[in-house]
């Protein structure tokens, strides 16, 4: 476990250190934030803010994973290595994004072709790379069934799943990507969707199959490759995170930008699909599905109807709109995605035990 304390203190020490120096190199380049004309008023004084803060806690995470291998002489193991490679693919198609709008002055980045078809190239890479690799067990890092707190069903094939694997890659990249509009909003409700990882993580690692002569039901064990290694990547990018948040919350000093956003949500998604607890990322992840869900009906219904359910989508903009200071939206939605992750662990713990 001191693998665990280790990433997490490490990416921790990182980003605080980092972040700060990153802001003066950003800078320093006039690499500042563009703002959308069409937003609240109050944004507008973020204009010019160092953007591309991602960088920071991406670094800081694998930094923070491999010198804890190193620190502890342990092994790195695939399902820990792929969701890092996700993260860091999402991230440098977020990058490539963010850097566009810089050198072009404008809010629109990679054009939407462009964008999804990095999105598609990192995401099928990993999907496939996932069923690869398989241990002593026959355990592969991803699993072609369907998984809510463990697997469950029959088996819907490789090619399914990659398309499955893609929609939820597309799906929490994305949904962080509308999240991240407000200072710390996004980067504070990850720190707690990655805590909640870190404990799934452990939690299997003790009741592993691996391990089931030990256990008092070996019925109830957890079928995963790599549980520990996911618990501390979890660690490492919660430890990140809240670094980052130092520096991102109100007022911001620095803005994850795309490169943060996408990278955050392939994290998510990438440790969802290792761990076998695919279906509970919908509600640990519960913000990041109901802002998503706030555009999607906000186009839907002005498609059908010519009319707009929320004053401005996504959904936190909404709030500003009708008067709610940036902090009030935050620390409110922050406390919505602290009950879906206390929810979400309930749920976990409540289904082992209803199986034990």
């Amino acid at each position: 476990m001191r693998q665990i304390l280790f990433s997490g203190v490490i990416g921790l020490f990182l980003t605080l250190v980092g972040t700060p120096l990153l802001i003066k190199l950003l800078a320093k380049k006039g690499y500042g934030q563009y703002i959308r004309d069409d937003g609240p008023r109050e944004h507008a004084s973020k204009r010019g803010t160092p953007t591309m803060g991602g960088i920071a806690f991406i670094l800081a995470t694998i930094l923070a994973y491999f010198l804890t291998k190193l620190l502890t002489g342990a092994e790195t193991t695939f399902s820990g290595l792929l969701v890092l490679f996700l993260m860091a693919g999402m991230g440098l198609v977020g990058f490539l994004d963010d850097y566009i709008k810089i050198i072009k002055r404008r809010s629109l980045g990679l054009r939407a072709k462009a964008k999804m078809a990095g999105q598609l190239i990192v995401g099928i890479t990993f999907a496939v790379l996932a069923l690869q690799f398989a241990d002593v067990r026959g355990n592969t890092p991803a699993s072609t069934r369907l998984s809510f707190v463990t697997d469950f069903g029959w088996s819907i094939g490789p090619v399914l799943f990659v398309v499955w694997a893609l929609f939820m890659i597309l799906a929490m990249s994305n949904g962080v990507n509308l999240t991240d509009g407000l200072d710390g909003l996004a980067t504070g409700a990850s720190v707690m969707v990655f805590g909640a990882y870190t404990f799934i993580g452990v939690w299997q690692f003790q009741e592993s199959c691996a391990n089931a002569v030990t256990l008092t039901n070996p019925a109830a064990c957890f079928e995963v490759r790599d549980p520990l290694d996911l618990a501390i990547v979890a660690s490492a990018l919660m430890g990140a995170c809240f670094g980052f948040l130092w520096w991102n919350t109100s007022p911001a000093k620095i803005f994850m930008g795309d490169t943060g956003s996408l990278a955050l949500g392939g994290a998510l998604a990438g440790l969802a699909i290792c761990s076998r607890t695919e279906l509970l990322l919908a509600l640990l992840g519960g913000l990041f599905v109901l802002i998503t869900m706030s555009v999607v009906i906000q186009v839907g219904s002005f498609r059908l109807t010519g009319k707009r359910v929320f004053r401005m989508a996504p959904l936190q903009h909404h709030f500003e709109l009708k008067g709610w200071s940036e902090v009030l939206v935050v620390v409110r939605f922050w406390i919505i995605q602290g009950m879906c992750v206390i929810v979400g662990l309930g749920i976990f713990y409540a289904v082992w035990a209803a199986a034990k």
